[in-house]
């Protein structure tokens, strides 16, 4: 049924793994389709108790396949942009579905994690990451911001200061740093990942299943993330009609540094 990802129920668990090694994981339009239809398949799924996430190869994702860009057309007009607005209000809706399940999320994060690979393991209600493990907003190095949830969601877990921090700068993040600021709620070592996992699964799994919903359902409620999102969207769709996110396509397309000019 998948070809992008693997999902599959045991006992009470429902696992997801991203499963596109040969390209670090990264997200196609195919991928967000295949995860969508796993997450319905989650939600409808008999007994499953917790749904889990992780990816596979050598790290969780590298964010956005790019080429994803180029499939929309060639330049960056009118056209290109109202398709791509349409691409991002349905990415919204898939990380949205993930989020507002009322089954708790665990992320399971190794090597890489960057991009919207980290806006997708920020919509997860929990986040176990490995020692060697660097996460990273990169996206004003292209010209853009995090466009799925990604400055929403970060402000909740850490506050104004430090979100503007790691979005601004685009720096990568290292395990330490992340659970010193809430964004991991545990770090271990590579070969402790799956252990740690089943661990917080069985100690979820112990817990009345509609109050740990309805606990979900109140925590995430205390943040207006629909206006977030729509602010995301609002400027997104600004950025991408500058001339800085053009240079910065040329300047990946020419392996180069981008020159940004502020216009």
């Amino acid at each position: 049924m998948y070809q992008f990802i693997q999902a599959s129920q045991v006992g009470s668990t429902f696992e997801i793994v991203l499963n596109r090694p040969d390209k670090r994981n990264a997200i196609s339009l195919e991928l967000w389709h295949e995860l969508d239809a796993a997450l319905k398949e989650a939600n409808r799924a008999s007994g499953v108790r917790c749904i889990v996430m992780r990816g596979e190869g050598k790290g969780f994702s590298a964010g956005i396949d790019l080429s994803t860009l180029t499939q929309l057309g060639d330049g960056y007009g009118a056209d290109w942009l109202s398709k791509m607005r349409l691409i991002t209000a349905d990415i919204q809706a898939v990380v949205n579905r993930l989020e507002r399940s009322e089954l708790p999320t665990i992320a399971l994060l190794h090597g890489f994690c960057l991009g919207m690979g980290m806006e997708l393991a920020l919509a997860c209600d929990f986040r176990i990451g490995t020692s060697d493990l660097k996460m990273g907003l990169p996206e004003v190095h292209l010209g853009i911001i995090p466009d799925v949830g990604g400055t929403t969601r970060l402000v909740k877990l850490v506050g104004a200061a430090r979100a503007k921090e790691i979005i601004m700068t685009g720096r990568q993040l290292d395990a330490a740093y992340l659970e010193r600021v809430g964004i991991l709620n545990q770090v271990v070592e590579p070969a402790q990942l799956t252990d740690a996992g089943k661990a917080m699964e069985s100690e979820l799994s112990k817990g009345a299943p509609l109050a740990i919903g309805m606990a979900k359902r109140v925590i995430d409620g205390m943040i207006d993330q629909d206006r977030g999102l729509s602010l995301e969207a609002w400027a997104q769709a600004a950025l991408f009609q500058t001339a800085d996110f053009r240079e910065a396509a040329a300047a990946m397309s020419e392996r180069r540094p981008p020159r940004f000019s502020g216009k």
